[in-house]
């Protein structure tokens, strides 16, 4: 089951993905945040509320997106109460590079980086057998629901950024219920989108490389998670492919399950908050941008990833410098 969230006569509204050409409209307060706080109070599956919300409206998907009516498939009424981290050195990689990142990690120790020993340590401890915690994973933050960027809508890249690269990747969405216990909505694709000069300068830099924009969906997979989902990651200049690669993601793909990088976010009691939103991306092993593509003006990326719907299409804008920010005095 899939949802999305759209624009409808002036109201946030979510619809069922019936098929690639038609979505059909709930009766829902709130949109998609409204469903799972419905489905945690009465202590009910999501997907028998949707079933349950089911109308007979049915919309045209294509106009959806041409139209700019598209919506992320899960947002907060208060982009201050959604949260939105990552996780990185999660990924093992495609075959090519599995074996280079393997041989690297069994070098002396002294002689490792500190991202290969954060590696290591995933690829030794990140999937701890049942009720045991694993290790724990790069962790950042990259800002609230306002850097959150529609499906098909532009990505801003500010002035003082040295680059303006796509990242592939799964994002966890998460509500987090009136008792304090995170709930995950379900899954979508998401392009984590980051500065990788800046982080490249010096690792410590990753914090500021990461408070960009980003943008997840259009579709909400609710459900069951393959362990093994094969995806496309495009960049489109005047209408031609620049670069294309596929990638792989999924717990079969990874150096850490799933759990193990929700328990590491969430064991953190200001992490679930009562009523707040999540959205975790959960690491790639794909960038453009470590085949020295640089993006400019008008690019567009696209996100396939087959098992979880429609692909994520965001085009590039840069902004013009705005001379700086000052703090006054009181």
């Amino acid at each position: 089951m899939r949802l999305i969230q759209c624009e409808h006569q002036g109201r946030l509204r979510v619809a069922l993905v019936e098929d690639e050409r038609q979505v059909r409209l709930l009766d829902a307060e709130h949109g998609t945040y409204g469903l799972a706080q419905r489905a945690i109070r009465e202590g009910q599956q999501l997907s028998a509320v949707v079933e349950a919300a089911l109308t007979e409206t049915r919309l045209d998907y294509a106009a959806l997106a041409a139209e700019g009516r598209l919506r992320t498939p899960l947002s907060h009424p208060d982009p201050a109460h959604c949260l939105i981290s990552g996780t990185g050195l999660t990924h093992l990689g495609s075959a090519d590079t599995r074996s280079a990142m393997h041989a690297k990690a069994q070098a002396a120790e002294e002689t490792l980086t500190d991202s290969m020993r954060m590696f290591k340590m995933g690829v030794e401890g990140g999937k701890p057998a049942a009720g045991e915690v694993g290790a724990q994973p790069e962790w950042f933050y990259k800002g609230d629901g306002g850097i959150v960027v529609d499906p098909e809508a532009a990505l801003s890249v500010p002035a003082f950024a040295e680059d303006a690269g796509e990242e592939p990747e799964l994002a966890g969405l998460y509500v987090i219920g009136d008792d304090g216990q995170p709930w995950r909505v379900g899954y979508a694709i998401g392009n984590e989108f980051s500065d990788h000069v800046t982080e490249r300068h010096n690792y410590l830099w990753l914090a500021h490389s990461k408070l960009r924009a980003c943008s997840f969906g259009p579709e909400l997979l609710i459900g069951e998670l393959p362990e093994h989902l094969e995806g496309t990651s495009r960049i489109v200049r005047d209408g031609r492919t620049l670069w294309e690669k596929p990638f792989l993601t999924g717990e079969a793909n990874m150096a850490h399950t799933l759990a193990n990088l929700e328990y590491h976010h969430f064991k953190y009691p200001g992490f679930r908050r009562p009523g707040d939103v999540h959205v975790h991306f959960f690491g790639t092993a794909t960038l453009s941008f470590a085949e020295n593509i640089r993006t400019q003006e008008g690019d567009r990326f696209e996100i396939e990833l087959p098992a979880l719907g429609r692909a994520l299409r965001n085009p590039l804008t840069f902004v013009a410098d705005d001379g700086g920010t000052s703090v006054n005095a009181l």
